[in-house]
């Protein structure tokens, strides 16, 4: 801690300090509620996307069992780049998913069984889906790294420069009402040694 002087410019200093630390507190407050409705937020859109990517899978399984060929998707498209575009929340920027961009390959539509098509459409939903939930968890991560910051600047505000302000204060102010009590009696003395010196003369 900082050495404080018992002065009434530091005095003017702590309580200006401490009039600023009150101040931020309920903005701060303020954005650790919206970051924590924002992460409880992105978790239930995780939820949600990881549901329907699992329920997709399961229906995949039962006619990929029936239509199996020696077919590998993965051969008729490539993900050429997956879309994102930055957010502001709570003064930080996230990450927010758009889409994912393929480059399809040709094939024979002659020679190629019907289900391929419809194949190709579920594996590319299911690949924007792993896209969204891997964007949503660095989202996540963003939020929570900035919550946890917050929540470190509540705890310094309430725990230590807040009460560390109003100690400094209490104890400048004692200071000074010590000096200025000191500074009377002294005072008095003075005035006292005055008139018995002026009695002695007029005795003398």
């Amino acid at each position: 801690m900082a050495k404080v002087k018992f002065t009434k410019s530091e005095l003017k200093k702590q309580k200006d300090n401490l009039a600023r630390f009150n101040r931020f507190l309920p903005t701060l407050e303020l954005k650790k509620m919206q970051l924590i409705s924002e992460v409880r937020q992105v978790q239930e859109e995780q939820r949600k996307v990881q549901k329907s990517y699992q329920d997709t899978e399961n229906e995949v399984k039962k006619w990929v069992a029936v239509f199996a060929e020696d077919i590998d998707l993965k051969e008729l498209f490539t993900v050429k780049t997956v879309k994102t575009h930055d957010d502001n929340i709570a003064g930080i920027e996230i990450p927010v998913f758009d889409d994912v961009e393929f480059e399809d390959s040709e094939y024979d539509l002659y020679t190629t069984p019907l289900w391929v098509d419809l194949g190709i459409a579920v594996a590319k939903k299911q690949i924007r889906r792993k896209a969204e939930l891997q964007v949503l968890e660095e989202k996540k991560t963003v939020l929570e790294e900035e919550l946890r910051i917050t929540v470190q600047r509540i705890k310094l505000f309430e725990e230590v420069k807040i009460p560390e302000a109003k100690d400094n204060i209490r104890v400048i102010q004692i200071f000074l009402g010590d000096e200025q009590t000191a500074a009377v009696v002294r005072g008095k003395i003075a005035k006292a040694k005055l008139e018995r010196k002026k009695l002695e003369e007029r005795a003398g």
